[in-house]
């Protein structure tokens, strides 16, 4: 029986009309409609025409989380009378309730995805609801991708809707091709913010860490708001660990403490959308809580402020999760949770200045994150640089050029970026491509069950209390009876089934497959032992264990979960399994290379023979005889590094760089530009033949780079011969003297004592640009500087005169320098002479 009362009580209700009509007229509509107005639950339901309201449509909706997947599916069969797997139904990744009559069906992004994929067409569905888009994240901007090239290739009567409480509107509409924007009302109940700052500054998260002192804090302020408000509170938390202190320090408080998050059983997470049974609730979630479902009887939201985003370094191979301040649309999303029923307040732990400071919406999850998959999802779809997808945002080149190393090197797209058929397969496994690449060639050597015993502990990270012995995880998963255990056999269950036939590889031990099946995954992460407890990564990278690890005797590790914060040299190690020298050289292979190799090393020329995986080096033996153009390699990076100091440069040799600079600078072209940067990217054009010749870096300083720099004058235009025109070495003064001119600033600067320049008019020129005269007394110290000598003549020998003449009466000092003969000497000498 159709519960009407309760689907009339939903405010979205206002909004279905002008729903219906835009998609009626367009195919596509954005609809947004505040937390709590039953836009996840009776929109599918109406046009679905489940309601009574118009033809009988199959209508797919796509949740971003299991959790939110199942939540919306019972609720909108609990509004139709019925249990899910009737007119209702859902599927999750391991979980599928749907029958034959089913018309609205939940799923998740990557469901639909792996659908999309093997069914283009969508064949027998009519409208697809893309839900809580706001969110960002990569499977759902994916699949709106996706659904549009669908739409125009060959579904144009495939009608979408990209839904959300809080959403960039604009950016969707357009990217939807100008689609209409249905806004619904809410009837939200008003919720009072009180800000709850600690008091006392608490460290900023780093990396997965939180300070503790900001967890007892949130726990306190969960305490206060039992103490002031009536109703269950919902608190909001980075991650599991997080949710896990808290309870802990909530022991004895005068509510049941459940816990929400993507891990927690199915049973746990029914009984908390179930409501209370009687006394009051402490829910502690993750950010799953923030939308797609109401938690009932919530009257107080108690928010950390913080939120788990992924985080990749591609340049280590590195990718983790990491804590970050949330953003204000997730901030407004939490707080709305507490006025879905009646009215509520929020607890927010932070200043109300920092408030203003927080990003407006979360880092769209194609910037952040590892690409890899998307990148197989692309090729797969044909496109595989992305490049022609209708995305929101585009994938960095960066982040795409290293996903497609990736699935190279594991097979999964040839040379080119095509899709090979091992990678079809791989696509379609539901598993990260390292993952998919793992159990198809674990399988092969291990055994399909062993193998997905494996892939099914890495795909979904074990409880910190397993331990970071990835060994010693699996034989606690399998006699485990928690609620980690329990999805992980079902986990197990789903991948066997899928490489069933492969390889028995009984002949191997438990550990051996785990060690292995982790180095087929992350063989960048293949580590060998340095001592004491660190290893160095096959990418480069250092990793270090905890003391109190029992893996830190082994000669080396398949990290399988690693994180570096940013003040750290080396990465923490906090998951990996032991493996032997040809478990790594098996799983790693592909980056082993054997040859010789001449290198720039603390300031010399090193050559040796290597044979190394990545930056392990197996055997090294010095190189007697090296490639001379490896060494000439070696030596330019030398210069590269440490600069052209490296070579001899004499007074000469400087003076002569430096007045090519100037002419350079201002006369352009033929003239050579001589800065560092240029001569480095060039040193075959002015250093040759003398750096072929050269071994060592003592060879470098032997080399006059004075002379090698003649080699740049432009000789062929034949305007060589007028570099002492254009830019002399000296100028001769009127006393005869030839005074050395400096090219070491912006202007040439000619330092000359004032009497040699008597009976000189006009400043010296070099290339056309006056020199700076600096005019030195007869003892050499500054007297003036100028550059225009005629109006010093006119208008400042005077006081110079004035000031000089008493210092040094010896010398000639004559009321007009313009009519007199200049000199070097005193006034006695000259009438001598």
């Amino acid at each position: 029986m159709i519960r009407t009362e309760a689907l009339d009580l939903l405010p979205v209700r206002t909004a279905v009309p002008a729903l219906r009509r835009a998609l009626d007229d367009r195919g596509v509509a954005v609809l947004c409609a505040p937390p709590g107005t039953g836009k996840t639950t009776l929109v599918p339901l109406v046009l679905a025409g489940l309601t009574g309201e118009g033809p009988v449509r199959r209508v797919v909706v796509a949740e971003p989380r299991r959790i939110a997947a199942r939540a919306a599916a019972r609720r909108m069969a609990w509004l139709l009378g019925e249990q899910p797997g009737g007119r209702i139904g859902f599927t999750v990744r391991g979980e599928r309730v749907v029958g034959r009559d089913t018309v609205v069906e939940v799923v998740t992004t990557g469901v639909l995805l792996q659908r999309l994929q093997r069914d283009q067409e969508l064949a027998g569905v009519d409208v697809v609801i893309i839900d809580e888009c706001h969110e960002r994240h990569l499977d759902a901007d994916t699949v709106a991708a996706f659904l549009l090239d669908v739409r125009e290739a060959i579904r144009p009567d495939l009608r979408l809707v990209a839904a959300s409480a809080t959403t960039d509107a604009e950016g969707w509409a357009r990217l939807l091709g100008d689609a209409p924007v249905v806004e619904a009302q809410g009837v939200s109940y008003p919720v009072e913010v009180v800000w709850a700052p600690p008091a006392r500054p608490v460290k900023p998260p780093h990396g997965m860490r939180v300070d503790p002192a900001l967890l007892t804090h949130v726990a306190a302020t969960v305490r206060r708001a039992l103490g002031e408000r009536e109703g269950d509170v919902l608190c909001f938390l980075p991650g599991v660990g997080e949710i896990s202190r808290v309870a802990g320090q909530l022991a004895g408080a005068d509510a049941e403490v459940l816990q929400v998050h993507g891990r927690a059983p199915a049973a746990v997470q029914d009984a908390v959308l179930a409501g209370s049974s009687g006394g009051r609730r402490v829910i502690l979630a993750t950010s799953v809580a923030e939308s797609s479902l109401t938690v009932p009887g919530v009257r107080a939201v108690v928010d950390s402020g913080l939120a788990r985003e992924p985080r990749t370094d591609h340049a280590r191979g590195l990718s983790a999760l990491t804590t970050v301040r949330a953003s204000q649309a997730a901030g407004r999303q939490r707080a709305g949770r507490a006025g879905r029923e009646a009215p509520g307040a929020v607890y927010r732990c932070w200043e109300q200045a920092e408030d203003g400071r927080l990003a407006r919406f979360p880092a769209p999850e194609i910037k952040v994150a590892d690409l890899a998959a998307f990148a197989l999802q692309a090729a797969c779809w044909g496109d595989p640089g992305a490049c022609s997808l209708a995305l929101l945002d585009p994938p960095p080149a960066g982040a795409m050029g290293a996903a497609r190393e990736v699935l190279e090197a594991i097979g999964a797209v040839d040379a080119e970026g095509r899709v090979t058929a091992r990678g079809v397969r791989m696509s379609r496994l539901g598993l990260h491509p390292r993952l998919a690449r793992a159990l198809l060639d674990g399988a092969e050597e291990a055994g399909a069950r062993r193998a997905a015993e494996v892939v099914a502990l890495l795909s979904e990270e074990p409880p910190r209390e397993y331990g970071d012995d990835l060994a010693a995880a699996l034989r606690t998963a399998r006699r485990g009876q928690d609620g980690y255990a329990a999805r992980w056999k079902q986990e197990v269950r789903r991948l066997s089934s899928q490489v069933e036939g492969a390889g028995s590889g009984e002949s191997r031990s438990d550990d051996a497959v785990v060690g292995l099946v982790a180095a087929l995954a992350f063989p960048e992460r293949v580590a060998r032992a340095r001592g004491d407890g660190a290893f160095l990564m096959v990418s480069g990278t250092g990793a270090e264990l905890r003391d109190s690890s029992r893996l830190r005797s082994a000669p080396w590790l398949a990290v399988a979960v690693a994180d570096r914060p940013s003040h750290a040299a080396s990465a923490r190690v906090r998951l990996a399994a032991v493996v032997d020298e040809p478990t790594a050289l098996l799983a790693a292979g592909h980056l082993r290379v054997r040859g010789e190799e001449v290198r720039w090393v603390d300031g010399e020329v090193v050559a040796r023979s290597v044979d190394r995986v990545g930056a392990v080096e197996l055997s090294v033996r010095p190189l007697k005889q090296p490639d001379p153009e490896l060494v000439r390699g070696a030596l330019v990076e030398g210069l590269r590094r440490e600069g052209l100091g490296l070579l001899r440069w004499t007074r000469d040799s400087e003076q002569f760089r430096l007045r090519l600079a100037f002419l350079h600078r201002v006369l352009g072209g033929p003239w050579p530009d001589v800065s560092d940067e240029a001569l480095l990217a060039e040193t075959g054009a002015w250093l040759e033949p003398e750096l072929s010749r050269a071994r060592r870096r003592s060879d470098l300083g032997r080399i006059d780079a004075g002379q090698a720099l003649r080699r740049l004058l432009p000789w062929a235009t034949g305007e060589a011969v007028r570099l002492d025109e254009l830019a002399p070495e000296r100028i001769e003064v009127p006393s005869g003297s030839r005074i050395r001119v400096e090219y070491g600033g912006e202007q040439p600067v000619l330092a000359v004592k004032l009497q040699e320049l008597f009976g000189l008019s006009e400043t010296p020129r070099v290339a056309g640009v006056p020199v700076l005269v600096h005019l030195l007394s007869p003892a050499g110290r500054p007297a003036a500087v100028t550059a225009d000598l005629a109006s010093f003549w006119q208008d400042g020998y005077k006081a110079v005169r004035a000031e000089l003449r008493g210092r040094y009466p010896k010398h000639p000092w004559p009321e007009d320098p313009r009519t007199v003969q200049a000199t070097r000497y005193t006034s006695a000498r000259l009438k001598r002479s």
